[in-house]
């Protein structure tokens, strides 16, 4: 067996996420082979080491192994169809890693549509922020076709903490997206903790620093805290928009289990706050501002 840097891993989408991974594994000595449509987001990429495609089909030629990392279910349906789309070039062999936060209905259309070609596909969302993902500290959670997960781990060991073998194809998104429950609710709760300690006329980086020592630290606390500590919520590494909805697929979650999820339902008031407010483009660590100032933002709230 050929060694994973021996092999091109393909990319299409090189967003925050997909270019912080191909980022990884340039640096790691893989050849890696990307698409996007965003001209700046491709010059980027052929920068910094990678072999730009001009279409899905171009990348799924080349790479044996295929990542997706899109912004929406519409997008995803233009990279795997048409003639420059995945399903013309991907065959017996293949092995399609839809990594994007997408609702599992669209995951399984997908799979279906390539299954024709004889292709696997996996639903493997990623938890953790592009900043995480920068330095590695991702984690897959991969559901679908075993032997898929086990070529995919291969593939993505140099750029992520662990690959998850979580069962069932759809598992990997319902897990991603209890993950993201319950990043809604620790952003909106380190936000308000830092609010008070604001408030209250303590050293807020000091703060951060003990809460983190502590029980009371959370992951989102050690991310976001410091943006929050600095008012600074640019560059977004995942921006209110974008965030709005991943919270919408886990409220289709909840519901369709029949379960009462009032602390996420609270959590999402604070960024539907912000988004009424003209900050969707605006890192989520704005949650802060939001238990500061009643979402008047960084530039204009009360500095104290």
């Amino acid at each position: 067996m050929t060694s994973a840097t021996e092999r091109p891993i393909g990319i299409i989408g090189l967003g925050r996420m997909g270019g912080a991974l191909a980022g990884r594994l340039l640096a790691s000595g893989v050849t890696v082979i990307g698409h996007d449509i965003d001209d700046g987001r491709t010059q980027a990429f052929s920068k910094g080491g990678g072999r730009p495609a001009p279409s899905a089909a171009d990348v799924a030629r080349y790479a044996e192994v295929v990542l997706v990392l899109l912004p929406s279910a519409a997008a995803l349906v233009a990279a795997a169809s048409g003639p420059a789309g995945l399903e013309t070039a991907v065959g017996p062999g293949s092995v399609v890693v839809e990594m994007s936060t997408l609702a599992v209905d669209d995951k399984v259309a997908l799979r279906d549509r390539l299954a024709a070609a004889g292709a696997t596909v996996l639903d493997a969302p990623i938890s953790g922020t592009a900043i995480q993902a920068e330095t590695g500290d991702i984690v897959v959670y991969a559901s679908g076709d075993r032997a898929g997960i086990d070529l995919a781990r291969l593939a993505l060991a140099p750029a992520c903490r662990d690959v998850v073998d979580v069962g069932a194809f759809g598992n990997g998104t319902r897990v991603k997206l209890l993950a993201n429950m319950l990043v809604a609710i620790h952003i909106a709760a380190a936000g308000e903790a830092l609010a008070v300690a604001r408030r209250s006329g303590l050293d807020v980086g000091e703060v951060l620093r003990l809460l983190a020592m502590g029980a009371g630290s959370s992951r989102m606390l050690e991310v976001r805290g410091p943006m929050m500590a600095e008012r600074r919520y640019e560059p977004a590494s995942m921006s209110v928009g974008l965030f709005e909805k991943d919270l919408l697929l886990v409220a289709d979650l909840a519901t369709s289990a029949g379960t009462s999820v009032p602390l996420f339902e609270a959590a999402v008031e604070i960024y539907r706050a912000a988004s009424a407010r003209g900050l969707d483009g605006v890192d989520t660590a704005v949650a802060h501002e939001i238990s500061l100032t009643g979402g008047a933002g960084p530039a204009g709230g009360d500095q104290a």
